[in-house]
């Protein structure tokens, strides 16, 4: 998300991206920035990691150096219909704030341009609505290549994910002492030792 500076956006997007599977968001935010809207994204932020970053080329740099290809998701020339992109490859989506849109640097920075034809006299769409469709065309394409069908996390972090999602006091207090996540029982239960101090 570059300067994506509505918090209703901001939280809708991050709901979309839960929809998903989607675990981690990259954000340039506006100098003022932005804040989550509980209300909004039905608590998404607490699932969704968002990586904050203070350029768009400091986001690409991490984003390509980890093997994604950058989809900017921006009406301009050269943009294919965002129905004929690829989402079963690596690929991270960019989009802009609305009106603005992505800026210069970004589409620069980005490997490909996809678009979502309009009929209508409206030049785009609000940009968490764009994001869904988007998002849910990636959905349909990996999931047709069967790619939801079983985890893709390494095992370890599938293991320290649940262990947050289910139990995020706990979690807190063990990263606070510097200890590892107990395992868990089959029920979810954490096992803790005999003897640990709990708060």
């Amino acid at each position: 998300m570059e300067q994506v500076n509505k918090t209703h956006n901001f939280s809708a997007i991050l709901r979309n991206c839960d929809a998903v599977g989607i675990l981690e968001a990259h954000a340039v935010l506006p100098e003022k920035g932005v804040g989550l809207s509980d209300h909004t994204s039905a608590g998404t932020g607490k699932w969704i990691r968002v990586h904050r970053h203070r350029t768009v080329s400091e986001a690409a740099d991490l984003l390509h150096g980890s093997g994604f290809r950058i989809l900017a998701a921006h009406p301009s020339e050269g943009a294919v219909d965002f129905r004929r992109a690829d989402y079963t490859r690596k690929v991270a989506i960019m989009v802009g704030a609305e009106l603005e849109g992505i800026s210069q640097e970004g589409l620069t920075v980005a490997d490909e341009r996809i678009v979502i034809p309009m009929a209508g006299m409206a030049r785009s769409l609000n940009v968490s609505v764009a994001t869904a469709l988007v998002l849910y065309e990636a959905f349909r394409q990996r999931d047709a290549a069967g790619m939801y069908e079983e985890s893709r996390l390494p095992p370890e972090r599938f293991r320290r994910i649940l262990f947050e999602w289910t139990h995020p006091d706990l979690a807190e207090f063990f990263r606070r002492r510097g200890h590892p996540y107990p395992a868990m029982s089959e029920e979810g239960e954490a096992l803790v030792e005999p003897g640990f101090n709990l708060p």
